[in-house]
């Protein structure tokens, strides 16, 4: 039993002998004591003073000595008005430490038979384009969240479903087929998706150009937009994708293909992985039988243009297209396929996890909606989990226009960042070049992954490349320091042929310091429980970066290697490793790497 369970069961044994009162255990509510005060646990009295009938500091009063004198590891106890502090001993802490250190995977509930099953969805790239910013912040949260979940105990599986199909495809489509004069990812020396993302800017720029004529001509800018000649054809050329046209279809796969050789280099640089990716080319035919099902079953109703709507309005919502009068689909109909065609998969699954940004909240609500009056029962599993754009210090991003930040020319910029900052700051100097590059690597997308991390994800954010590179402050590289300082202190230990023990004997005199390391140590597993219930990786980077300048304030003040004491240098060593460890673990949490050196 925990220090925090074992408080609740002696407090409720308490106001049992104290007050003749029984009462429930969660009533009981065991904090951390604040810094300001003096102590380790604090008790909120408050909820006792119906029963006790005295007021919170008498009643305090007589609570803490009732823990003191039948919870042998509690030392004293001090009252401030209505909250009981209570001082626990020393040998507690090591005998906790000693404890920690011989667990595996600490802070982990292992993963069983009868775990839950969760599906995360993130990245879903369209194939029109390269990965941006935002794309980058999608990713990091969607696999960083799928890792949380399976700390906590869950079986996950990471998916990816690629919008390789619809009106924006064709787009790029288009403007290949009028503009690209045959060029090839191989002929321009360009990666696919960049090629093909250059083709969709093309489109744009061709569209205004003839929106603009319309209006001049006397159109109405709606009118102009709904009839330009480029516009049409795109149209036109998704009916003939939708028919199975074979050159469309063939000009289709060849173009999605070069996309999806870039991504692959993408996401490996990025390091996030995937264990099944879904296509929209392959699930939106089921999406159009369901909504035609519905159609006739009087759920959903048709248009006489032939569209198919559903009437959201008994649910305080609006009307939502569901099918074209042409018949083309929209990103509504193959999302209601692809749940469906997960659900029939996986149909023990607990929880679809949706990692999407804030401006798809009304998207992901009619879809659940619309699933619900389909039938499906299962869709109140469906989880969206929201959160902001990115922004830079200068605006917003727009893909159509090409103002986006690149994913893969920021990765690159962030490396030759890395490379700079390492070498003013002399650092690496020693190391073979090749080591030196692979390091650079792990700094720069260290900096970039807990820069983006921290932030609470329902927050928009501002991505500052300088700052998130930084060595001091709030930062991956800051977090990566710390944990090569440690690892050389222990590579010296090693060398020295100090040998660290199993176990610390518990009446050693240790520190505050060393206490208030062991204490945010032993806040881990309850760290990644809450950063799963929150569905925020910013939990686990924010007590990383707590945990790490907990342990430089320590560092700062105590030898460790030059202590002349070799039981207490011993501990330090061993409190030491325990820190590298839960450094590492959340890190990797948040999918980022520690180097040994830096």
């Amino acid at each position: 039993m925990n220090i925090d369970s074992l408080i609740q069961d002696i407090t409720v044994k308490a106001v049992k002998a104290l007050y003749d009162a029984d009462i429930a255990v969660d009533l009981v509510q065991v904090q951390q004591t604040k810094k300001e005060f003096t102590g380790d646990k604090t008790i909120v009295v408050f909820p006792f003073l119906k029963v006790s009938k005295k007021s919170p500091e008498i009643t305090a009063a007589q609570l803490g000595e009732y823990l003191k004198d039948n919870i042998s590891i509690i030392e004293s106890y001090n009252v401030v008005k209505g909250f009981l502090n209570i001082c626990i001993s020393q040998n507690y802490w090591i005998q906790l430490l000693n404890e920690i250190t011989h667990q595996k995977q600490y802070g982990f509930v292992a993963v069983t038979d009868t775990a839950p099953v969760v599906m995360v969805e993130y990245s879903s790239p369209n194939t029109n384009k390269p990965l941006h910013l935002g794309h980058i912040r999608n990713n990091l949260l969607g696999f960083s969240i799928a890792n949380i979940l399976e700390a906590n105990g869950n079986k996950v599986l990471k998916v990816n479903l690629v919008n390789d199909r619809g009106i924006h495809i064709c787009k790029s489509m288009l403007a290949w087929q009028k503009f690209g004069n045959g060029e090839t990812p191989q002929s321009t020396g360009l990666k696919g998706d960049h090629l093909v993302g250059k083709y969709y800017v093309r489109f744009d720029k061709e569209y205004k150009v003839q929106i603009a004529q319309l209006v001049e001509s006397g159109k109405t800018e709606d009118q102009a937009k709904n009839e330009a000649p480029i516009i049409e054809e795109a149209r036109e050329m998704l009916r003939k994708w939708e028919a199975g046209d074979h050159d469309t279809v063939t000009l289709w796969t060849t173009m999605n293909n070069w996309v999806y050789e870039g991504f692959d280099v993408t996401y490996k640089q990025l390091g996030v992985t995937f264990d099944k990716i879904y296509y929209e080319s392959q699930t939106y035919l089921l999406g159009k039988e369901k909504v035609i099902e519905g159609m006739k079953k009087g759920v959903l109703y048709q248009k006489e243009d032939t569209s198919i709507w559903a009437d959201l309005e008994p649910d305080g919502l609006d009307h939502k297209l569901l099918l074209r009068p042409d018949g083309t689909s929209v990103y509504m109909t193959q999302d209601i396929g692809t749940a469906i065609q997960r659900f029939e998969e996986c149909n023990n699954m607990n929880e679809l996890i949706y990692v999407v940004g804030n401006e798809q909240n009304y998207h992901f609500q009619v879809l659940a909606l619309i699933l619900k009056k389909l039938g499906y029962q299962w869709a109140d599993k469906i989880y969206h989990m929201s959160y902001g754009m990115v922004e830079l210090p200068e605006g917003k991003m727009k893909s159509r226009e090409g103002t986006v930040v690149d994913a893969d020319e920021l990765m690159a910029e962030m490396i030759s960042s890395a490379e700079a900052i390492s070498k003013e700051l002399g650092k690496l100097s020693a190391m073979p070049e090749d080591e030196a590059k692979k390091v650079y690597e792990i700094l720069a997308m260290g900096a970039l992954k807990y820069f983006i991390l921290k932030v609470e994800p329902r927050k928009t954010m501002t991505f500052n490349p300088k700052e998130s590179i930084d060595f001091n402050g709030n930062t991956g590289p800051f977090i990566q320091y710390t944990y090569t300082r440690i690892h050389s202190v222990l590579k010296k230990a090693s060398e020295l042929s100090i040998i660290l023990p199993d176990s610390i004997h518990d009446n050693l005199a240790i520190n505050d310091k060393e206490i208030a390391l062991i204490k945010t140590i032993a806040l881990y597993p309850e760290v990644i429980k809450e950063a799963g219930l929150l569905h925020s990786p910013a939990v686990i980077a924010n007590y990383v970066y707590d945990l790490v300048k907990e342990y430089n304030q320590f560092y700062h003040d105590f030898t460790i290697l030059k202590e002349t004491n070799d039981a207490v240098k011993v501990f330090r060593l061993v409190l030491s490793k325990q820190v590298a460890s839960v450094i590492k673990s959340a890190m990797g949490l948040l999918g980022i790497e520690v180097p040994n050196r830096m």
